[in-house]
């Protein structure tokens, strides 16, 4: 199945169905950290939901339309990151992550999302990366300012989050800016 080494202690591995428990917990015990910036985190209430989300993860991946990848820092899994879906006509796709609160401050999520980038745009040759994260995200919103992205801009009201709407901002990258 697929993975991709990041470095000596990061791989990206495709999530499988025997890995729902560890995905369950992972989110179950950073609830509260998470649910500050994901909507969907209230709606996870057992390890079998992610039975019928995997296949739904794997289908996307063969039909080479994405993927949802499990972060393992020095074999642990520790976050989630990802392709959302990808528009051959446009050669672009759009980048979705999270990181247990534990981990953060590492660079996990840094050289995670470099190496998507890489994947994209050496071995996908793709034109154009998105990620969207929420303005006062600033953790979020230092990766892709870390790694050059361009802010494109503000989507107001841009996701609903349990009782509330809030802003997004936008930032691309494009396979000529990464490359220099």
């Amino acid at each position: 199945m697929f993975t991709l080494k990041v470095d000596q202690d990061i791989e990206l591995q495709l999530f499988q169905l025997h890995h729902s428990e560890e995905l369950y917990s992972l989110v179950d015990t950073n609830r509260h950290h998470l649910r500050e910036w994901l909507p969907w985190v209230d709606s996870m209430s057992s390890p079998s939901q992610y039975h019928s989300i995997i296949p739904t993860w794997l289908k996307q991946f063969m039909n080479n339309n994405g993927f949802n990848t499990g972060i393992r820092y020095k074999g642990t899994l520790v976050g989630s990151i990802g392709f959302h879906q990808i528009d051959w006509n446009s050669r672009q796709t759009s980048i979705g992550y999270y990181l247990a609160k534990g981990n953060e401050g590492k660079g996990i999520m840094t050289r995670s999302v470099q190496a998507l980038l890489n994947y994209a745009f050496l071995d996908l040759n793709l034109n154009r990366v998105e990620i969207r994260c929420g303005i006062g995200n600033a953790k979020s919103r230092a990766i892709p300012e870390r790694l050059g992205f361009v802010q494109e801009g503000i989507i107001r009201d841009g996701e609903f989050l349990y009782d509330h709407y809030h802003d997004l901002a936008v930032y691309g990258m494009l396979a000529r800016d990464w490359g220099n």
